[in-house]
């Protein structure tokens, strides 16, 4: 996809030494063939047939430490949301399938928070904050949104895992804190539903 490529050139200008470990994760900006999951052999995880990836509970990883601020300049830190069922989003201002699939991201996140979820966002290779604040108005996005760059949070994922390998990505942290489902592609609600509704029935 033609548009991923000004973003990469973008962000790897801006912060070459952070860009060049960034890059290691292979991200592929906005597309790319959502539906190959890395992760080893060791990894225990299933890809079904949409392209959503899970993991059995007994095999689950711990998340890594993601903190920072947020795009209106607010302290956010995943683990105060132990006990619910967490579902990052990895998007960029400037993706096409992060636009596609905004409004559905917007509508589940309201339509589950009374049953434990909490949705948070990655913002990542936007290298100023203004087009993301808009992207959020223009998709009555109300939950909060890390600003990452130069895709540091997305770094901490540890090798192995259900980690985010590109541009839109989705990752749904379990009640325990570990990780339990990811996606490489954009979703619908169906879709969206489908990836945690089995997270939120856990006990």
């Amino acid at each position: 996809m033609s548009s991923g490529r000004a973003p990469r050139r973008r962000f790897t200008l801006l912060a070459a030494p952070a860009a060049v470990a960034a890059l290691a994760l292979t991200l592929t900006a906005c597309g790319g063939d959502g539906n190959k999951a890395g992760g080893g052999g060791n990894s225990h995880f299933v890809t079904g047939s949409g392209g959503i990836s899970t993991v059995a509970k007994a095999d689950r990883q711990d998340a890594p430490k993601l903190d920072g601020t947020t795009l209106d300049g607010k302290p956010l830190d995943v683990a105060d949301y132990k006990g619910k069922v967490v579902v990052l989003n990895v998007w960029g201002s400037w993706c096409g399938p992060c636009r596609l699939e905004a409004k559905h991201f917007a509508k589940v996140s309201k339509e589950t928070a009374s049953q434990g979820v909490q949705f948070i966002g990655i913002n990542t290779r936007d290298a100023e904050k203004g087009p993301a604040v808009n992207f959020e108005k223009d998709n009555n996005i109300t939950y909060p949104s890390f600003f990452d760059p130069i895709g540091k949070l997305i770094l901490r994922f540890p090798k192995g895992t259900l980690n985010p390998q590109a541009i839109p990505s989705t990752v749904v942290i379990d009640r325990d804190g570990k990780i339990a489902a990811r996606t490489l592609v954009a979703l619908d609600d169906v879709k969206l539903h489908k990836m945690i509704d089995p997270l939120i029935a856990e006990k």
